[in-house]
């Protein structure tokens, strides 16, 4: 069997359908640098047809990344193809996905087509597919409750008409381990030329087994994984890559294949999709998570300091939780800080973006004796990353909280560069500030979520708030980070509001 494992990262695309998590062309090129710096094999970076911003997306990261294969989605109809096959051009190495449902349920309610009519759709799209490169890969959409004798049929044909990679979706997460692998292997067995093709398989997490089911496939033949930084995904989520690529790597006793994911980049990546989409890391996530190396027990205390593999089956250090430190200061220089953005894949577009960014550094310097990666990347997302247009920014803000009081919150930021003025009294300082500001703006979002997370250590860590507003069934994630919470939480909410008011900000890709 081939030992190699080939790793398709649709944080991208697949994430970015999380409500909320919708990324801006320059946020999608930071993380594709990072996905690439990994060892990603290939980066599906979006879905051309979706929208002409997703469409510059992929163009923008065809034509920057250089080691790893770029990828867009499309539907098996000549348009989605054909934008695809733009989007993909300035790629160095440029592969179209293409997929069609499968499932009688879908192929009756959603497509409306009868069985050789979808037979027919996909033989097409990659036929035409093949136009733009001759990396194609098909995709029979809810595999998972697709009729055995009717994949068999369809993948014998795509690959007949050249496509050289198969994809076995669960996509409704509704499948279990065992009869995952057994899937993968009856039609790795019963599909024509199915040693000509990769087999791969891309699990959502419904039921809590995604990483489990694309684990099982791999044990039956898959050797390529479709997965996502941190399991970003709609609904529950995708199979996570992290801890995909480490059970491969940590149990070789089982798995006869391996992949060239540089492990020492995974915590780095997950921070900064963390920071980018708004959507925070559970401490107690597998691999990325701030509790997956801690021991509490004594028992497991005095096992470790006497022997680290007693309980535990990994190195901290591998999978990148060490030298998070930044041997920068308030009296480093600005070539000193160029140099350490280049380094953590942050790419600034102008001398002046760079001004700002050090002047920022200098300043969250004064406050904080130590400064460490995450600060800056914090640093560089709480700004407004890239060229999107601040129509809000905060100048100053007051609150007053004390005991047997109701706290009151003054604020002044500016809109289109007017300055507003805003009062406000809350349950409590945030609830205030909150409060004050929509007093003014008055912008009749919902709050969906408020979450607070320190970046580091110490009591003089940085907080990163994540506000998720609603509006008009638009939903956004806005992100702020400051050493004082209540100023994070108005930069966050003032920074939800700026999406919401942004035409650059996409709707749902899907839509």
């Amino acid at each position: 069997m081939n030992d190699r494992l080939y790793i398709f990262d649709t944080t991208l695309r697949d994430g970015e359908q999380s409500p909320g998590a919708s990324m801006t062309k320059e946020e999608k090129l930071r993380i594709a640098r990072q996905l690439e710096k990994l060892g990603v094999d290939i980066i599906e970076a979006g879905f051309a047809a979706a929208s002409p911003g997703d469409a510059d997306a992929i163009k923008a990261i065809a034509g920057t990344i250089q080691n790893s294969t770029v990828c867009s989605l499309a539907r098996a109809n000549e348009r989605d193809v054909r934008a695809a096959g733009e989007a993909i051009r300035p790629a160095k190495h440029g592969r179209i996905h293409t997929f069609i449902a499968t499932s009688p349920i879908h192929m009756e309610k959603k497509l409306r087509m009868q069985p050789d009519q979808v037979v027919e759709a996909a033989v097409k799209a990659v036929r035409l597919a093949l136009e733009y490169t001759d990396d194609v890969e098909f995709s029979a959409e809810d595999a998972v409750r697709s009729d055995m004798d009717f994949l068999v049929r369809i993948f014998d044909e795509v690959i007949k008409a050249g496509a050289r990679t198969i994809n076995v979706p669960d996509t409704v997460g509704y499948s279990i381990p065992a009869l995952w692998g057994e899937r993968m292997k009856q039609l790795i067995e019963r599909v024509p030329g199915s040693d000509r093709v990769i087999w791969s398989t891309h699990c959502h997490n419904d039921l809590g087994m995604a990483v489990a089911n694309s684990l099982a496939a791999v044990m039956n033949g898959a050797r390529q994984v479709e997965c996502t930084i941190n399991g970003l995904g709609e609904r529950a989520g995708n199979a996570s890559l992290e801890e995909i690529v480490m059970a491969v790597r940590t149990r070789r006793d089982v798995f006869s294949c391996d992949t060239r994911i540089d492990t020492t980049q995974i915590v780095p990546a997950s921070k900064l999709v963390s920071s980018i989409t708004g959507y925070p890391v559970q401490p107690n996530k597998a691999i990325v998570g701030a509790n997956a190396f801690a021991h509490e027990s004594g028992i497991h205390q005095d096992g470790v300091l006497k022997h680290r593999e007693t309980y535990e089956i990994m190195r901290a250090e591998d999978v990148g939780w060490h030298a998070n430190r930044l041997t920068l200061g308030k009296l480093s220089g600005r070539a000193a800080f160029k140099s350490k953005l280049t380094e953590l894949g942050i790419v600034l577009d102008s001398e002046e973006a760079l001004n700002a960014a050090f002047a920022r550094f200098k300043d969250l310097a004064d406050k904080k004796r130590e400064i460490f990666d995450d600060d800056l990347q914090a640093l560089v997302s709480d700004e407004g990353y890239g060229t999107e247009h601040e129509r809000f920014k905060l100048v100053s803000l007051r609150v007053c909280s004390e005991t047997g009081e109701v706290p009151h919150a003054r604020l002044v930021f500016t809109e289109d560069g007017v300055e507003r003025h805003a009062e406000g009294d809350g349950s409590g300082p945030v609830d205030a500030t909150f409060k004050a500001l929509e007093s003014v703006v008055q912008s009749g979002a919902t709050l969906l979520l408020y979450s607070v997370n320190n970046i580091t250590t110490g009591t003089d860590a940085q907080g990163e708030v994540t506000v998720r507003l609603a509006q008009d069934g638009r939903v956004v994630n806005g992100q702020g980070a400051d050493t004082d919470i209540v100023v994070a939480s108005a930069k966050a909410y003032l920074h939800a509001l700026n999406k919401l008011a942004s035409k650059r900000e996409r709707a749902h890709p899907q839509v």
